[in-house]
């Protein structure tokens, strides 16, 4: 048994990385340490933390839920991004801290 056999489409997934790649690290600023594709990402907080006597580091991660079922419906696609984005650093915000990185995933139902 192999990837393929059980489902998962790698070449598939690495096309999917390649469309989006170019717009990522356009977002890219001098403290992002790593490139695309790795499973974790490093982060240069010394630049920031000298700002601040005691530090904490807020994440999140969101998913757009079911917006994509109104955007097929709607076959209009060019706001989903803005949605996920802004749901993530309003989540941050809320806590009283500055968005600094986006957190992703890709889900599908066809892996």
């Amino acid at each position: 048994m192999n990837y393929k056999s059980a489902g998962v489409d790698i070449d598939a997934g690495n096309e999917a990385v390649n469309r989006i790649k170019d717009g990522v690290k356009s977002t890219f600023t001098s403290n992002v340490l790593t490139g695309l594709g790795s499973f974790g990402s490093l982060y240069d907080l010394k630049p920031i933390l000298k700002n601040y006597k005691n530090p904490v580091m807020v994440q999140s991660i969101d998913g757009v839920g079911t917006k994509t079922i109104i955007a097929r419906k709607l076959e209009k696609f060019d706001t989903i991004g803005i949605d996920l984005l802004s749901a993530c650093a309003n989540d941050i915000l809320v806590m009283g801290a500055l968005p600094l990185t986006f957190l992703d995933y890709i889900a599908n139902d066809k892996l």
